[in-house]
């Protein structure tokens, strides 16, 4: 999580990702729209493009001009910003100034579903397996054994 939020996690990358996904593809279309000034927006974008996330097409020779695509990396993000706008229109404000409809036409109630059994996920069907072996659950191990796995919610 630590690593995905140094990339993606600072407002004005989320909100660039944000309006590529809604079509807002050119630099000053981005910068109008977050609000942000327009060398944090051009920085932003260079370090999105640097890892991954944003590609930039010429549409215009003279002079040149660019649009921005998300790549497959980016389009994944497309659930994590819904989930953090469902959140904040849940939590953080009072109106709502956009609302997702999904094609059955209903407004979006997204589930959180394991591919394999097609249950809904709740935190409590969690358990944490550590990878690393450097690391535990409670965080760096120096010379020890790593911690057990363990449920992440509660019962």
């Amino acid at each position: 999580m630590a690593s995905a939020l140094q990339l993606i996690g600072e407002r004005w990358s989320l909100l660039t990702i944000r309006e590529i996904l809604l079509g807002n593809r050119r630099f000053d279309e981005i910068a109008r729209n977050t609000g942000a000034p327009r060398d944090r927006i051009a920085a932003r974008l260079k370090t999105l493009q640097a890892a991954g996330v944003v590609e930039r097409r010429q549409y215009q020779d003279r002079p040149a001009r660019f649009e921005y695509f998300l790549t497959p990396a980016g389009r994944e993000l497309q659930p994590v910003l819904q989930a953090l706008m469902l959140w904040g229109d849940r939590w953080a404000r009072t109106d709502r100034p956009l609302v997702l409809e999904h094609d059955c036409g209903h407004e979006l109630n997204p589930a959180w579903v394991c591919r394999h059994c097609g249950r809904e996920i709740r935190g409590r069907d969690l358990t944490q397996k550590v990878q690393n072996p450097d690391w535990s659950l409670a965080g760096p191990v120096t010379g020890s054994v790593a911690a057990p796995e363990r449920t992440v919610g509660r019962a």
